[in-house]
């Protein structure tokens, strides 16, 4: 699996794009040169139509304000197609306004080339990078496939990581950071 230092992977993928635009049955290409010079929260889920899953890309759809605010998109993938991915935003109510994009990794290749497939079960695991506006990974963290994660907690994490400081266990934006 990359880590911390290591260069996210080169990636271009179909997906549904977030907002009212993705319901229209319209696609669109993201890559990793798609929104340069911003940071990115790449998140990957394990299968549509599953119920964990719905739970967490809702919460990081309504902290994408917040992210924007911190000049960061939030990408969500998953092995799934982007036809899935449309039917499932159709046909579930809490999806129906979500206002990031799903990206179809249906070839696994972003999956693999992170390192994040789930090997006995054949899908992502839970996990979850912040890149840099280099495409440097700053954060990853990855769940079990039964465990949801917090977004509030990478949207705290990308806080301290865009403060160039040493920020201690449990700080938040307007907290003091370590001196030394």
């Amino acid at each position: 699996m990359l880590t911390v230092g290591d260069k996210f992977p080169s990636f271009d993928l179909t997906a549904v794009p977030g907002g009212a635009e993705g319901l229209k049955g319209q696609f669109v290409q993201i890559s990793d040169k798609s929104d340069a010079g911003k940071w990115k929260i790449v998140f990957f889920w394990p299968k549509d139509f599953t119920f964990v899953c719905p739970t967490e890309i809702v919460a990081f759809g309504k902290l994408a304000k917040d992210f924007a605010d911190r000049d960061a998109v939030v990408y969500g993938v998953s092995i799934d197609s982007e036809f899935v991915h449309l039917n499932w935003r159709l046909h579930h109510d809490d999806l129906k306004d979500l206002p990031i994009p799903m990206l179809a990794d249906i070839k696994r290749e972003l999956t693999e080339g992170t390192g994040v497939m789930a090997k006995d079960a054949g899908v992502a695991l839970r996990a979850t990078f912040v890149v840099d506006p280099q495409g440097i990974i700053r954060h990853v963290s990855v769940n079990d496939l039964s465990v949801g994660r917090n977004p509030q907690e990478i949207l705290r994490i990308l806080d301290g990581l865009q403060s160039d400081e040493l920020c201690p266990c449990n700080w938040k934006q307007g907290d003091d950071f370590i001196k030394v």
